[in-house]
């Protein structure tokens, strides 16, 4: 015998017990009640041998009863618990083995099986999260794959080409140039991998502490003189000054580097880029424009997405992590972040940053 059926066998058991305990007590309380009652109106005295013969009929029937209703309630318990179950379980099987597609039909019963439909809701809501958790990670695997080989195949190409004995002086300076701007890259691109990673498992976490936003912006902005100056890039800044807030300035760092790095890549020669900060009691405001090429309104919708490049001709100069980065930050710190844009024209990115990250993290708990 396997042990599921001995298991069958057991529970079957308790349930027939169960209810002959239950019907036993039931008919003995009514037995008991009808013959006080009939034999005081009728003031008839019961014999032993009726009361034998009344006692078996009335065991009979308990084990009879008891017997129906085990029957019935296996029954029940079959369509109305088993099949449910069984559907969640084997759903949840699926998705162990790794199909994320699995759904399952919500349950329209009479019999109190709609109860599941909470856990299935649950449960479809669980699955539809970890699919697209999974499709996430593969894409994410891809885009980094392909992220690691193109730089890792330049430095190959111009490694190779190094080794020509014969080589110009003045190719192997470009050469090594070369190799040594693409190793800084790839470096931008794992450093940048790692930060998202940290950023998106809570591995690392903001320290709010007081600190001059208009003097980091002014310090972020001088980082990119050689390009301004490269590209005759001119510069307008309307930046209020003594901008005090209480927030993680290495965080926020990141933020304004990598949106003033978009503005002077996309911004050509002889353009323009502005910055400005304003401020209330309770948020400060930062914008970021540029005169570049723009985007359109179908770019602008996922160039917050990890690896997207809209403008694919600049896509040697980035990794596509900038932006999804930033959007990251400025989520943890309860802020905003906001682009208009016009393709042709240039784009504005604003970002809206509480002054007090500590009030942002009560207010949001």
């Amino acid at each position: 015998m396997k042990k599921t059926d001995h298991h069958r066998i057991l529970r079957a058991l308790n349930y027939y017990l169960v209810f002959f305990l239950l019907v036993s007590f039931v008919i003995t309380c009514c037995m008991m009640l009808f013959l006080s009652t009939l034999s005081e109106s009728l003031k008839v005295t019961f014999t032993d041998a009726h009361l034998n013969t009344a006692a078996r009929l009335t065991f009979g029937n308990v084990l009879l009863l008891s017997f129906l209703f085990t029957i019935f309630d296996m029954i029940r318990r079959k369509y109305t618990v088993s099949q449910p179950v069984k559907k969640i379980t084997n759903a949840a099987q699926k998705i162990m083995q790794g199909d994320f597609s699995v759904r399952i039909e919500k349950i329209n019963g009479v019999y109190g099986e709609e109860n599941f439909n909470p856990i299935i809701d649950c449960f479809n809501k669980m699955a539809e999260e970890l699919s697209g958790t999974e499709t996430l990670r593969t894409d994410f695997i891809a885009n980094v794959s392909h992220e690691l080989k193109t730089p890792l195949a330049i430095m190959q190409n111009y490694g190779t080409m190094l080794q020509q004995p014969d080589l110009p002086e003045e190719k192997r300076i470009l050469y090594a140039k070369s190799v040594t701007e693409t190793c800084r890259r790839l470096a931008s691109l794992i450093t940048n991998v790692l930060k998202l990673n940290k950023l998106e498992n809570q591995q690392l976490f903001p320290s709010a502490n007081k600190y001059n936003l208009s003097e980091q912006l002014c310090q972020c902005l001088l980082q990119f003189e050689d390009v301004w100056e490269k590209k005759k890039i001119d510069i307008s800044t309307e930046i209020e000054d003594d901008i005090q807030i209480s927030s993680d300035a290495e965080l926020l760092e990141l933020v304004w580097n990598n949106l003033l790095s978009n503005a002077f890549k996309f911004t050509e020669n002889g353009g323009t880029v502005s910055v400005s900060l304003t401020a209330d009691k309770k948020d400060a405001v930062v914008s970021i424009s540029d005169t570049g090429c723009g985007m359109s309104p179908e770019v602008g919708a996922h160039i917050f997405e990890k690896f997207y490049q809209g403008d694919t001709s600049h896509a040697t100069q980035g990794n596509g992590l900038g932006l999804a980065l930033v959007r990251r930050v400025v989520d943890i710190m309860q802020g905003e972040i906001g682009v208009e844009s016009i393709k042709g024209k240039g784009s504005t990115f604003t970002v809206r940053i509480r002054r007090n990250h500590h009030e942002g993290l009560e207010n949001n708990c």
